[in-house]
């Protein structure tokens, strides 16, 4: 199995990937011979900062990966990482890196390679003191490994301090340091970082891909799968949810029944408060355990017997332990509504499609009844409408609006319509 398997549709940037393998692993051999500097093959890319015998060639010391959610931004990242260590000796032999089955690639991708370092954060932010110290650790020599390896999966995230402390670290890159970034869109980034990246643009996985890696992957039955698939429109990971998950099912239910529901504006209302009411109780679930096992570790790791006393002079720690608590429950219950969000925006344009008469499926075949009722009631300028609602809703939360006060906007606006 190689290491980029579970990147499901990405044919041409795997390509750009293994190119940059090669000349990497070229580039290391030749350093481990005394002739550093010296490259062999080159793919012509353009010039990116780095050492000089990766000047011009596949290989560069910062990659900015960017692509719609679901399509594989921190899989292609890790993929990459594995590659980078590998160390198959198929390689003296023409192989490509990224076997998957060496010890470089086996730890790389399950998260115990020393050498590669994975920030992921489920915090609101990134501030800048917790990006000084991983660009301080990211000067250091690989400690075994062939490369450095920082894969930053929440990018975007970085605060406008912490942004400029990573921009220092890309313009001046440690000899052996690769700095792997991870965005939405490279407008989640600095110009002045996106600018020293090289650019990698993932796409919206084929649906029969997602469905094929459910069944080869999971063991998922072939039309749970292909349901989760297109329900989800090629986001993987909301598909193996989906297809798994039977409390995320009913949650995708009960987001969908709120169209047909909302006859007058105590509807609205009330389906609102359901909506955030849920989406609540989702977020607690997905921190709650967390939440309890990392209080208990850290009163452990204070000296406080069960049950007992805090030491003296130690409640100052477990307060900001609280308040990252509190901010990732907060970042928990922002993505839970905003998955809601999503599933009634593609139920929307499953109306549209219907209404234009279009050739193209829709996703939700699971409640076309209600899609073709609505669509025969109402005409597509309402229905686009009422997408805009729901996409003004998703902003008004990123802009930290009150989440019930957004949400029942915009279930008043698709009452209206």
């Amino acid at each position: 199995m190689a290491v980029w398997d579970d990147l499901v549709g990405q044919d041409r940037v795997v390509e750009q990937l293994t190119a940059a393998a090669r000349d990497a692993d070229a580039y290391v051999t030749a350093a481990a011979s005394g002739k550093e500097g010296g490259r062999a093959e080159t793919s012509g890319a353009p010039e990116t900062p780095g050492p000089a015998g990766l000047s011009g060639s596949a290989m560069t010391h910062a990659w900015l990966f960017t692509g719609p959610p679901g399509s594989g931004l921190a899989t292609a990242a890790r993929a990459f990482a594995a590659a980078l260590q590998c160390v198959s000796p198929d390689r003296a032999l023409g192989g490509a890196p990224g076997c998957g089955f060496c010890d470089g690639c086996h730890t790389a991708l399950i998260g115990t390679h020393a050498d590669v370092e994975v920030i992921r954060t489920d915090q609101l932010s990134v501030g800048i003191a917790d990006t000084r110290n991983l660009v301080r650790r990211a000067q250091l020599s690989p400690s075994g490994g062939r490369w450095q390896v920082v894969i930053h999966e929440t990018a975007d995230r970085l605060t406008e301090g912490a942004a400029n402390a990573l921009l220092k670290a890309v313009e001046e890159p440690a000899p052996r340091t690769v700095w792997l970034l991870c965005a939405p869109s490279s407008d989640d980034v600095l110009p002045t970082i996106r600018s020293r990246c090289r650019h990698l643009v993932l796409r919206t996985p084929p649906v029969d891909a997602v469905a094929d890696m459910l069944i080869r992957r999971d063991g998922i039955e072939p039309d749970v799968a292909v349901a989760a698939a297109r329900t989800t429109q090629g986001h993987i990971d909301r598909a193996r949810r989906l297809a798994t998950d039977a409390r995320a099912r009913t949650r995708r239910a009960a987001v969908l029944a709120l169209p047909t529901r909302m006859e007058d504006i105590g509807d609205a209302l009330r389906a609102a408060q359901q909506l955030v009411d849920a989406a609540g109780e989702d977020a607690k679930e997905a921190v709650e355990e967390v939440d309890a096992k990392e209080t208990e570790e850290m009163r452990a790791a204070l000296g406080a017997s069960e049950g007992g006393r805090l030491p003296r002079g130690t409640a100052g720690v477990m307060k900001d332990l609280e308040h990252r608590q509190k901010s990732r429950a907060t970042r928990a219950r922002r993505d839970s509504l905003d998955l809601a969000l999503l599933d009634l925006t593609a139920f929307y344009r499953d109306v549209l499609v219907r209404q234009l008469g279009s050739r193209v499926a829709i996703a939700n075949e699971d409640v076309r009844d209600a899609v073709e009722r609505i669509a025969a009631s109402t005409r597509p300028e309402q229905t686009l409408r009422r997408m805009e609602a729901v996409l003004e809703c998703r902003r008004a939360i990123e802009r930290n609006v009150a989440p019930l006060l957004a949400v029942e906007a915009m279930a008043v606006a698709l009452r209206a319509g």
